[in-house]
């Protein structure tokens, strides 16, 4: 079984801001998939369901950001998985919007959610890292990432979300590099050639316009002469 988390902040006012992209893959795929409706549980909302005979949970940690590691512990002990069955699905400012990477382990680079969740469950877990991208200073990212996506974001956040839900069976059956082809298929969709196909030459073979027909001509007359007769005509 796998226990799929998004990250995000509990709450109407949070729910469309940069920080609540985990949140919203989640909704999605319990949505696309048919999973059963949002319980709070473990300090946290839980939608249970399968990916055909693969089971598995999703949580979204109700504590507020800093404290997403108390839900996702409570959450491991609950229905007994190990770090290696979490994957995290989480805002990311140093990936470019729309870009989304997949690893396995690794640092939490200042995320306080990432944070908290090392703390409690150590850092031997998957992540799905989904850009937003970067104010440009470090001392913006806080109103940044708690800021509402604009209206300029909706195409490619839409989706990023779709790929993931897309992707959701493979990420819940531990195939990584299907899930990112199937969010690849989304945010960089292969698209037909542009070119126009040259005209193909024409290869049948040229009729001979028929002759025209020769103009009527008019029958010869019969001569009726014998031989001494034309002989005396000539002479006269």
């Amino acid at each position: 079984m796998r226990l799929i988390v998004g990250l995000g902040n509990p709450g109407a006012k949070y729910a469309r801001n940069r920080h609540n992209i985990g949140f919203m893959a989640l909704d999605m795929i319990a949505a696309d998939h048919g999973f059963a409706p949002w319980k709070g549980k473990h300090n946290g909302s839980v939608s249970e369901g399968r990916f055909g005979s693969a089971r598995a949970v999703l949580l979204k940690p109700e504590t507020f950001m800093n404290n997403s590691g108390q839900s996702v512990q409570a959450a491991m002990r609950f229905y007994k998985v190990d770090p290696e069955d979490v994957v995290v699905l989480h805002d990311e400012i140093d990936l470019a919007p729309g870009k989304v990477k997949y690893k396995m382990g690794g640092g939490h680079a200042g995320h306080n959610g990432l944070r908290s969740i090392h703390q409690h469950i150590g850092p031997e877990y998957g992540r799905v890292r989904l850009g937003v991208g970067h104010p440009g200073h470090k001392d913006r990212v806080p109103g940044y990432v708690l800021h509402d996506f604009g209206r300029a974001d909706q195409d490619w956040l839409d989706d990023v979300l779709r790929g993931c839900s897309d992707g959701a069976p493979d990420l819940a059956a531990g195939d990584s590099a299907k899930f990112m082809n199937a969010v690849g298929m989304r945010v960089s969709p292969q698209r037909p050639s542009t070119g126009k196909q040259a005209p193909k030459p024409n290869t049948a073979t040229p009729t001979t316009p028929a002759p025209a027909p020769a103009p009527d001509q008019a029958p010869e007359a019969t001569d009726t002469r014998n031989p001494m007769q034309k002989l005396m005509d000539r002479f006269k």
